[in-house]
């Protein structure tokens, strides 16, 4: 990687932001090899989006100000990994999923002592149906009731399989109507964030308001 950007005039004109749109694309063609593709596919996959994790390593390496490289970023995760898992590297005890879940937890709450807000790390660039799972279960974790939608299907789904017939029933109801789908969706997610601010006691942010 070194060698690529120094040699590659393409390379070396390329910068975290520039990157962005690749790190995006590279994550979606790994998706579809865990989820349809080869085994083949699959490595090859892992090996490009690898790729984004030394490129953005190298250019950062290169820092005047603050410069980290990949053995850093490695440093960095291994620790993390020991800290998150005490059942594993420490004497703490979990046999079930759920206890590591509360070890993990734990860890993570100590490392982002800074945050006020279980919001606060939550990227509005998910898709909008990941981030609505992830908002409800950051709902359900401060007791707000809207983590129960109020007007949900009338038959729930049995299965995964059902479950997206569903939701491309709704999109066709969208379209038929002119409705922008993944906009109602983001607009009633900032609905949400906002109730969940208010939950934990804390004023609405301005970023989840309607409108922004």
């Amino acid at each position: 990687m070194r060698a690529v950007r120094d040699r590659c005039v393409w390379t070396q004109q390329i910068d975290h932001r520039a990157l962005v749109p690749y790190l995006v694309e590279e994550s979606a063609e790994l998706i579809d090899a865990v989820e349809e593709g080869t085994r083949d596919d699959l490595r090859e996959e892992l090996g490009d989006l690898l790729w984004q994790v030394l490129f953005h390593s190298e250019i950062a390496s290169r820092d005047p100000d603050d410069p980290f490289d990949i053995d850093d970023v490695a440093r960095g995760l291994t620790e993390k990994m020991v800290r998150r898992h005490p059942h594993v590297f420490g004497d703490a005890v979990a046999t079930t999923p759920e206890e590591v879940l509360v070890h993990w937890n734990a860890a993570k709450a100590a490392e982002k002592g800074t945050r006020t807000s279980v919001l606060d790390g939550v990227s509005d660039r998910m898709p909008s149906l990941a981030l609505a799972q992830k908002l409800l279960g950051k709902a359900a974790s401060v007791g707000d009731p809207v983590a129960e939608p109020a007007h949900g299907p009338n038959a729930s789904p049995a299965s995964e399989a059902a479950l997206g017939e569903a939701l491309l029933a709704l999109v066709a109801t969208a379209r038929a109507h002119g409705w922008d789908a993944e906009r109602a969706l983001r607009e009633r997610l900032r609905l949400l964030e906002r109730d969940i601010r208010a939950a934990e006691g804390g004023p609405p942010s301005s970023a989840t308001t309607p409108g922004r």
